[in-house]
């Protein structure tokens, strides 16, 4: 009796042990069964999450087939819908666009006024998903004339309403389009704004208004109204080597197409006058602090910087006509006193 009971607790201790085995691996097998099903499962087609589409591009593209996403999306935009669901539409769109590049190719011009017409909704958010949307088509060249006929509307929302989301998608859009001259009359009528936007304090809405005036800095019949528009007493914190990296090189780009332009000699042909509170004066201005910035920059940190200030110094030095005889260039005393 003695010998048995030691027995059975051994076997009974055993059998514990399997069971204990058996209970974990099948929690194991369990678990393994639900990551798979998991990585399996595919949401519905009608679904508008990036994950979803995302599949769904990767799928069709494998198999060489038209997933008809856009197109679905585009009939649903047609419909009568509330804002949130207008927005979540061209939201998707914009997705299928980036990602279904082929099926977005065969869209049509009538299509590209569908998601225009989005622009007169009154929710701001609409505005904003529906200029993402072109943004997207103008990736696809087919479409950017169809797209520049927006261009005067764009211009005028982003004049008028003070939304640095939509600021954003307006100036994106405006920037990866070239904008026709029936365009400029509008441009010149919306200049204030686009400087207020410049010294706003919102950085993605400041490199976007940086980048256009400084495509626009490049049209001669436009110069002079940008060089003349009103700014702040303060413009000039703008090149104080404390700014993002990303809006230094922008406005240090900005300057020097303005030297640049200022010294043709196509607009030098003209005597030009000035406003006390203009651009003009706060860059080139005999009271102007330009250069102090512009040497405090050539030692910054990052290197595109210093070699863009650099630059801009060469072009206050020496007007672009006569840079091809070096002993004429004379830097001129509103920037560089004495010839420092």
């Amino acid at each position: 009796m003695g010998k048995i009971i030691p027995q059975c607790l051994a076997q009974l201790d055993l059998r514990k042990s399997i069971v204990g085995l058996a209970t974990g691996a099948a929690a194991i097998y369990l678990l393994y069964k639900a990551i798979r099903a998991g990585i399996k499962c595919k949401p519905p087609l009608c679904s508008n999450s990036p994950i979803c589409i995302a599949r769904l591009a990767i799928e069709r593209e494998r198999h060489g087939r038209d997933s008809g996403e856009i197109r679905r999306l585009l009939n649903s935009l047609e419909c009568k819908h509330d804002e949130y669901a207008k927005s979540m539409i061209l939201h998707s769109i914009t997705r299928c666009v980036y990602l279904l590049e082929a099926e977005a190719s065969s869209c049509t011009t009538d299509d590209i006024s569908l998601v225009g017409e989005m622009l007169e909704d009154k929710d701001n958010s609409v505005k904003i998903q529906a200029l993402n949307a072109l943004k997207a088509f103008s990736g696809i060249r087919k479409f950017r004339l169809k797209i520049q006929e927006h261009s005067i509307k764009v211009l005028e929302l982003i004049s008028t309403i003070w939304d640095t989301e939509l600021h954003i998608a307006g100036l994106r859009l405006l920037n990866s389009l070239p904008l026709p001259d029936y365009v400029h009359p509008q441009l010149r009528r919306v200049m204030p704004a686009l400087m207020e936007i410049v010294q706003s304090d919102y950085i993605l809405s400041q490199v976007q208004a940086v980048r256009l005036l400084s495509y626009l800095a490049q049209k001669n019949d436009l110069l002079y109204d940008i060089l003349n528009c009103q700014v702040r007493s303060n413009f000039l914190n703008l090149f104080q080597s404390s700014q993002p990296g990303c809006l230094l090189l922008e406005v240090l780009v900005f300057a020097e197409r303005l030297s640049e332009g200022r010294n043709s000699a196509h607009y030098r042909a003209v005597k030009w006058h000035y406003s006390e509170q203009s651009l003009h004066e706060a860059l080139f201005g005999d009271e102007s602090r330009l250069a102090d910035r512009l040497l405090s920059l050539v030692i910054h940190p990052e290197e595109e910087v210093q070699i863009q200030a650099c630059k801009v110094i060469v072009s206050l030095q020496c007007p672009q006509d006569l840079g091809s005889r070096p002993s004429t260039c004379r830097p001129s005393h509103s920037y560089f006193k004495n010839g420092e």
